[in-house]
């Protein structure tokens, strides 16, 4: 029961983390806002653990999503958290290397981490954009 309320909360945390950049918040008046550097800085760290922490309770729980050079993992706990924060680090902010793949729902919750991590630069360009053009 633990375990589905971290994957509950870490749901959320996402869900929130993204409804919050598509928010229209006008604080600077300055084409560059330092304050919205910060915000998608803070979303992408949000996002980042929660995700890690997703993938983190379903392998806590049995459900393998994760293998390493072909093999499921079978490290200690402290470095599962390692490799799940790992992962979701390199799937949310890149292409990923390929030394840890998705498995199994795993495929789908990287896909849906890929998509997150991709479509937030754009929500932040256009945020910015619609910002600066409500001032003028």
């Amino acid at each position: 029961m633990g375990w589905f309320a971290l994957l509950t909360v870490a749901m959320i945390a996402i869900i929130f983390s993204m409804k919050s950049l598509w928010l229209a918040m006008r604080i600077d008046r300055h084409f560059f806002s330092v304050h919205n550097l910060f915000l998608l800085s803070l979303i992408y760290t949000t996002v980042l653990i929660a995700f890690g922490i997703s993938y983190l309770v379903l392998e806590e729980v049995g459900l393998p999503v994760l293998e390493e050079d072909g093999k499921i993992l079978d490290v200690h706990s402290f470095q599962m958290v390692e490799v799940c924060m790992y992962f979701s680090a390199i799937t949310l902010l890149s292409v990923g290397y390929g030394d840890i793949t998705p498995v199994g729902i795993g495929r789908w919750i990287a896909i849906i981490e890929a998509l997150v991590g991709y479509t937030m630069p754009a929500a932040f360009v256009a945020r910015t954009f619609m910002e600066h053009e409500k001032r003028d």
